[in-house]
């Protein structure tokens, strides 16, 4: 028998599972989502991460590339909509995760995210060769995930 903590996350990660938008896909399975978060969190710390939706879209009218990380959970729906035909229009990878609040803790940030914007390079100042060599090294193993997975769909 299990106890009383594994009993409640299966019951919160059934909740995660049913609050889904009927629109979210590509959805990250469970290990690509946590490559994603390692990215994500990587990309806080260097500062080359732009978090909400205003920002993202902003960034990517912009011209400006990188990995769109979008939550699955979203309501109303109608605030991301859109990012998706963006990032197709301009040719930029996304991805879906099950969970805002994941997505906001891997982003540094308390408050809930929609969706973030993994850029390589940061907005302000340079990386140090090192960190720039393992970020873009995360970046590229993500994105292909993400591309084969976009691929599979269609």
């Amino acid at each position: 028998m299990g106890s009383d903590s594994e009993t409640e996350k299966t019951v919160k990660e059934k909740k995660k599972v049913v609050a889904l938008s009927p629109i979210a896909k590509p959805m990250a399975g469970k290990k690509l989502s946590k490559r994603t978060f390692k990215l994500v969190r990587r990309a806080a710390e260097n500062k080359c991460l732009k978090r909400g939706v205003k920002e993202v879209v902003k960034s990517i009218k912009r011209g400006h590339k990188g990995l769109c990380v979008i939550a699955g959970n979203i309501s109303p729906i109608d605030v991301i909509t859109h990012v998706p035909i963006m990032c197709e229009e301009k040719e930029i990878p996304y991805i879906y995760v099950s969970s805002k609040e994941d997505l906001a803790n891997a982003g540094a940030t308390k408050r809930p995210t929609c969706c973030v914007l993994v850029q390589t390079k940061p907005n302000k100042g340079e990386l140090s060769e090192e960190e720039q060599t393992r970020l873009k090294a995360d970046y590229d193993q993500v994105v292909s995930d993400v591309r084969v997975l976009t691929a599979s769909m269609f």
